[in-house]
């Protein structure tokens, strides 16, 4: 893979999360342990996270016109990412509202506000980055123009892609074809096998994705598709069949953004050459890593944070 930055299709919210003993009922009001308000977004959470792992990172951020778009450039900043990654546009600034329980499990909503407006015209303004950057990573809370218009730039440069389908949509053929390497949890993996296989049982089972759906996104363009498990690992498949990934056990705080952390390491470690079996392992590090604190911004840890992890395991 050639050298170069990290180029992230990325997505900016303002980010509001809640730890609670446990998920609220419908109608139901609950006393949060602690409330976190911080610079978020899955695009923003995979180019902090890369960058904290030491890589250079561009890409692309859209912000909007209101009073929550303060918060970006000072969270850029913070980050070590180029301010050039903003870009300003009339609306709303993306927003989302989270909550973790005491076991660590986490649900969210996002409202992708003027995240939804970045287009395929901004991503070829940015060819030149694209065709000169090592990997281009991409998440679902923008729409699949922009991310189309970069992966087809990506492949005329041979450049590898992420992509990450979260929030979950449905993939347009086109654009997993397009897809060096697919990242996507239970739930994704079963919006998946709803389009690829509906009449399988099971699909996102670890072993049945390993039989059925995982080779059979591989016949659609990726050349590797891991399946994150939460606490219990990951497993990835290739056309030399399937690694396993165990989890790292750390006492979980808050899950939130540790899939982010995740794909993050995952693009950084394969596009410096690693294998597939190491690029897991730091994933899941990474991934156990932004578990240890609350809320994500803070909680992404860094290389020495994974390497002293993965010195702890036996």
């Amino acid at each position: 893979m050639p050298d170069g930055s990290i180029f992230v299709l990325g997505s900016f919210v303002v980010s509001c999360s809640a730890k609670v003993e446990r998920f609220p009922r419908p109608g139901e009001s609950l006393a949060a342990d602690i409330v976190t308000i911080e610079p978020g977004g899955k695009g923003l959470n995979l180019a902090v996270a890369s960058r904290r792992l030491g890589a250079e990172v561009d890409g692309l951020l859209a912000v909007g016109d209101d009073i929550a778009a303060a918060f970006a450039a000072p969270a850029l900043a913070k980050a070590g990412l180029p301010a050039t990654m903003l870009v300003a546009l009339p609306g709303k600034t993306g927003s989302g509202v989270g909550f973790t329980d005491a076991q660590g499990e986490t649900c969210l909503a996002v409202d992708a506000g003027v995240n939804r407006a970045l287009s395929a015209a901004h991503v070829r303004d940015r060819a030149e980055a694209i065709a000169g950057c090592a990997i281009v990573m991409a998440q679902f809370e923008i729409g699949d123009e922009p991310i189309r218009e970069a992966f087809t730039l990506a492949r005329r440069a041979g450049i590898p892609t992420l992509l990450n389908p979260s929030p979950f949509r449905p993939i347009p053929p086109e654009l997993l074809a397009d897809t060096h390497i697919l990242v996507v949890n239970q739930t994704e993996a079963q919006g998946l096998a709803a389009d690829i296989l509906p009449d399988a049982s099971e699909p996102a089972e670890p072993s049945r994705f390993v039989a059925e759906l995982g080779p059979a996104l591989l016949t659609r363009g990726p050349r590797l598709v891991v399946l994150t498990l939460g606490a219990a690992g990951a497993v990835a498949v290739t056309a030399e069949g399937a690694i396993g990934q165990a989890a790292f056990p750390v006492e979980a705080i808050d899950a939130l953004g540790a899939g982010d952390a995740f794909a993050a390491a995952l693009g950084v470690a394969l596009s410096r050459g690693s294998d597939t079996a190491a690029a897991l392992r730091q994933a899941a590090a990474a991934g156990a890593v932004a578990t240890r604190r609350t809320g994500v911004f803070e909680a992404l840890g860094t290389q020495a944070d994974i390497d002293q992890l993965l010195g702890q395991q036996p």
